[in-house]
C-alpha cells in the first residue's frame, strides 16, 4: 500500500501540483492510502475525508441500481467536509509520481527531509534504487 502526496510547494516538473505516492510516512505499514498535502510554504498537512460520505444500499428504482448486480452499495456524499490538520513529521521520505510512462528504474523520485512537519530540503534520487 501507499499514501497519496500532493505538493503546492515548488518541487519540480514531476512533483508539483500532481498526485504522487509514498510508502515512507507511516512506519511499519508502507502506507494506509492517507492523503497528505505540502503547502506552498513547505508545511505538511494530513487531509482527513472520514465521515464525508455514507455507504448506502441502492433500492430498485434508485439511480445506479442493477438487477444483475450482486451488491447494490454505493458511497453517497453526505455534505460533511473533511479536515485538514498539520502533520508534524520528522524524517526523510521518498515520493514518486502516480503516473509514469518510462522505465521503472527511471521513475522520477524525490527524497524529502521534514522536521516537525516543515520541509527542510529535498534531493532528486531518480535512478538510485
Amino acid at each position: 500500500m501507499f499514501d497519496y502526496f500532493r505538493s503546492s510547494y515548488e518541487l519540480g516538473e514531476h512533483f508539483t501540483n500532481t498526485r504522487c505516492h509514498t510508502k515512507d510516512i507511516e512506519d511499519g505499514y508502507g502506507g494506509t492510502m492517507s492523503d497528505f498535502w505540502l503547502s506552498p510554504s513547505g508545511q505538511l498537512y494530513l487531509i482527513d475525508y472520514s465521515h464525508t460520505a455514507d455507504f448506502v444500499e441502492l433500492k430498485e428504482g434508485d439511480e445506479g441500481y442493477s438487477e444483475v448486480g450482486l451488491f447494490n452499495l454505493q458511497w453517497i456524499p453526505n455534505g460533511t467536509h473533511g479536515k485538514v490538520s498539520p502533520f508534524y513529521l520528522t524524517k526523510y521520505i521518498s515520493i514518486y509520481p502516480e503516473q509514469w510512462e518510462g522505465e521503472w528504474k527511471e521513475w522520477p523520485t524525490l527524497k524529502l527531509h521534514f522536521r516537525y512537519g516543515k520541509l527542510i530540503d529535498y534531493e532528486d534520487i531518480t535512478g538510485q534504487r
